[in-house]
């Protein structure tokens, strides 16, 4: 199978797995000390002139320009894209949490449209779709031949009407047909419960617009059950989002005004500092929502849960309270994605999402194409057959670390942990691991395994790892 060359397409519009900084940069207005490549651009319109005349089929001027676009920025690095009408408007939405379609978060391979991840409480969650699926057909359409932009767009819709999946899915020997009926998705961003008196759990499923908000006062709402004891972040498998809501997060923990994250690039724009303060984590509130939360919240022992679905902002906020002692991390190494994509705005309600800088953790770290690394390695299951998924440093053309130079090498080798000794055979000498059904997790869960290793360790009792451990 080959790489995955695209991820982070949410079917419906949102652009997951993205740390986005929504104000636009001045990139216009750069001077450009080079002068253009006028041989290469000779030769660009000599191609446009050769298609215009003699392609097979007449093609509209703009469909080429906007392919020509499309077709520079993608093949930049996996995060780069250029964003038609339609896709500029959803991501704008989709920062907001709510947005129309499947509910699943998708990327290319081999042609296919894969299953990233399913969305909590979507559609396409409650009717099975499973993470590594690979959907071959669109209703009547074969997706072979698509892009993934096109495939995106037949899979949207208005609310309640339905659409067809036919899905080819690892372990079965025929394909899955599901008819999934599309609706507005409103992802909501935190989720808490208090899971026994003094322990406290909360997780986030993407980092939004009233994220910081949210989590206060899921916090004051645990806090008025009784004190707390210890608190579980939970941040599996959430795949990131806006910048100033992962550095308010993070403040939620931290002391005042410690530095949470940094950035560097090329631009003025892209070299900055992020502190534990208002006013780089406030977007057009006027009172910061943090202020209402308990302070005792700022102490609590914390145990912060990560696997290979943590991307870019969780990975924020994992890395500083990592760097600060503040929590202890638990779980499977992140997904390395430690760069921040700038939206820039172009005529026609069209706008590009360019890379434009790298992050660093308060001690400096880069985290891409490599992650966050737990303080505490726990697979998701106790056999540690928690499955391989994809990383930042499977994607092609990803950008390296330029902080650890052996980063990029360490990315590349399998991060699924492998058994202690060769698993027990049944009774038709299938592995017994093979025959396991795929459940899906009920986070929080007594069967969520990570999740009560975290609650043991602070409770100050005997942590299980996998076998492998």
């Amino acid at each position: 199978m080959s790489k995955a060359k695209t991820i982070g397409l949410v079917v419906g519009g949102f652009v997951a797995g993205a740390l986005i900084s929504l104000h636009v940069p001045a990139l216009a207005e750069k001077d450009v000390k080079a002068g253009l490549p006028i041989d290469e651009l000779r030769t660009f319109a000599e191609v446009y002139s050769a298609i215009k005349q003699g392609y097979v089929e007449p093609v509209e001027d703009k469909t080429m320009i906007n392919n020509a676009i499309s077709g520079m920025l993608s093949n930049l690095d996996p995060h780069s894209a250029y964003l038609d009408a339609d896709a500029f408007k959803d991501l704008q939405v989709g920062t907001q949490g709510e947005f129309g379609g499947l509910g699943i978060e998708v990327g290319m391979e081999d042609g296919l449209v894969k299953v990233v991840s399913p969305i909590e409480d979507t559609p396409a969650y409650r009717a099975g779709v499973k993470s590594g699926d690979l959907i071959f057909k669109l209703d009547d359409t074969p997706v072979k031949g698509l892009t993934l932009s096109e495939a995106v767009k037949k899979m949207r819709g208005k609310p309640k009407t339905s659409i067809r999946l036919s899905i080819i899915r690892k372990g079965e020997t025929k394909p899955i047909e599901l008819t999934l009926v599309r609706e507005v998705i409103k992802v909501q961003s935190v989720k808490s419960k208090l899971i026994e008196p003094g322990y406290g759990w909360v997780r986030i499923t993407q980092f939004q617009e009233n994220t910081v908000a949210d989590l206060a006062k899921a916090l004051t709402a645990l806090y008025k059950q009784g004190p707390l004891q210890g608190l579980v972040l939970d941040l599996r498998n959430d795949p990131g989002g806006l910048l100033n809501s992962a550095i308010g997060v993070s403040a939620a923990f931290l002391p005042p005004d410690v530095k949470v994250v940094s950035t560097d690039g090329r631009t003025v724009d892209a070299k900055q500092e992020f502190l534990a303060r208002p006013q780089d984590y406030m977007r057009g509130t006027r009172e910061d929502p943090l202020k209402s939360m308990p302070i005792e919240a700022k102490k609590v022992p914390m145990v912060i849960l990560i696997n290979s679905g943590s991307a870019s902002a969780s990975e924020i906020v994992a890395g500083a309270l990592q760097d600060y002692k503040r929590a202890v991390i638990l779980g499977t190494q992140s997904f390395g994605k430690g760069s921040v994509q700038s939206v820039v705005p172009l005529p026609g309600n069209s706008a590009i999402k360019l890379t434009t800088a790298r992050y660093y953790t308060p001690d400096g770290r880069s985290i891409q194409a490599k992650g966050i690394v737990p303080d505490i390695v726990v697979e998701e299951t106790p056999n540690g057959n928690g499955g391989a998924r994809i990383r930042e440093a499977d994607l092609d053309r990803h950008l390296i670390n330029d902080r650890e130079k052996e980063a990029a090498k360490d990315a590349q080798k399998p991060q699924a942990a492998k058994p202690a000794a060769k698993p027990a055979k049944d009774k038709s000498g299938k592995d017994e691991a093979e025959e396991e059904p795929l459940e899906r997790l009920e986070y929080a869960s007594k069967k969520d395994h990570q999740f009560q290793q975290a609650l043991n360790l602070l409770k100050g009792l005997q942590i299980m790892q996998n076998k492998a451990q």
